[in-house]
């Protein structure tokens, strides 16, 4: 859980650092903006290749040595003095992400029994969203405080920990002859049907979420310090539903992801429809915010039970396919925002949602007409 908050927090930080990052290095925000999307293309495009490159390391190993770079990333980020530095710090810890979350979550539920793997993935998944809720801002208030460079060093102390109790407590076995190794209920089509609506969802939320402070702003009519108020209201929404949501998510994982979408869309469509209301606008707001950790949460539950083959190679799948998804979703909204406005960021955010909804909806008739034949 700490090392899941610590690697939340290094990929999301920069965003409340920005300014200061580029006064510092002398670059411009834009630049200090592509640490950002940077980080995330570079977890879409290696997650898979790189769980496939150490697919036979036992675990203990591969997170030791993850965790190693994610603390050397920290202490170059902090001592960086050129903008170049900075970035390759940055994409070391990219690539160490990229691989964590693949091998977290197999090891992580394998040392509990199968009947509560739903409630180890909620207890990962809330210690993510703490990064949003907690992380960011108190690494943000604290670079205000003391320059950028303090939470960067921060977090090189956090991994630390976990780097230490990972190296002298967690057992060493062959990957293979871990209990979560394979999927419970091997499914292909299910596996690609969770594949699609996840990345759908993805983008449908960061079509919108991208763009949340300028809506709030231009249609919502909120004050700056509202707007503040509201992100941060937003992410204890998150935090909320990821906490409901892992309770639940042992006995109805299948409904779990479905309501999290169809809660992810109620909210981006709300705010379309009715976000110039300053009530509608913080309601429909809570509804997206508890949605868009779950969608993630879930389909890191459904890659456990209907992955195909290695879980870890289905949750590298699916960690590159969600954040393809964000990029994806950025660069949507972006493009509406040009030819239309704002609000219609959010329509397609929320049309997005929906097909990914359709999709999982599609998949299970087709899964229930088979069985039948």
């Amino acid at each position: 859980m700490l090392a899941a908050f610590t690697f939340n927090t290094a990929e999301n930080l920069p965003v409340g650092l920005l300014q200061l990052i580029s006064d510092s290095l002398r670059v411009a925000v834009s630049a200090v903006g592509l640490l950002v999307t940077g980080y995330g293309v570079t977890v879409a495009l290696t997650s898979v290749p790189i769980a496939h490159a150490v697919r036979a390391m036992p675990r203990r190993h591969v997170l030791t040595a993850l965790l190693a770079a994610l603390v050397v990333s920290s202490l170059v980020a902090a001592l960086a003095t050129s903008y170049w530095l900075l970035l390759g710090a940055r994409l070391l810890t990219a690539l160490a992400q990229a691989l964590f979350w693949a091998v977290m979550g197999p090891v992580a539920v394998g040392l509990f029994p199968p009947e509560v793997r739903g409630r180890v993935i909620g207890a990962l998944s809330v210690a993510g969203s703490l990064a949003l809720v907690f992380g960011v801002p108190a690494g943000t208030w604290l670079g205000r405080q003391n320059g950028w460079q303090t939470p960067v060093a921060l977090l090189a102390v956090l991994g630390s920990v976990s780097l230490v109790t990972v190296a002298l407590l967690l057992p060493t076995s062959r990957p293979e002859e871990e209990p979560a190794a394979y999927g419970t209920d091997p499914d292909r089509r299910r596996f690609v049907t969770v594949l699609a609506a996840g990345t759908l969802s993805a983008t449908g939320a960061f079509t919108g979420f991208t763009y949340l402070a300028k809506f709030l702003d231009d249609v919502s009519g909120f004050s700056a310090g509202g707007v503040n108020v509201l992100f941060v209201a937003f992410g204890a929404a998150c935090l909320a539903g990821v906490s409901v949501t892992g309770v639940l998510l042992d006995r109805f994982p299948r409904a779990a992801l479905s309501a999290a979408v169809a809660t992810q869309a109620l909210g981006l469509l709300g705010l379309y429809v009715a976000g110039s209301d300053p009530v509608a606008a913080v309601l429909f707001l809570m509804l997206m915010g508890g949605a868009l950790g779950p969608v993630f949460m879930t389909t890191q539950n459904e890659m456990l039970r209907c992955a195909p083959g290695r879980t870890d190679i289905a949750l590298a799948a699916n960690s590159g396919a969600y954040n393809a998804g964000i990029a994806a979703g950025a660069a949507l909204g972006a493009l509406v925002l040009t030819l239309v406005d704002v609000r219609a960021a959010f329509l397609a955010g929320g049309l997005s949602t929906s097909a990914a909804g359709a999709v999982l909806l599609t998949g299970t008739r087709v899964m229930r007409q088979t069985h039948r034949a």
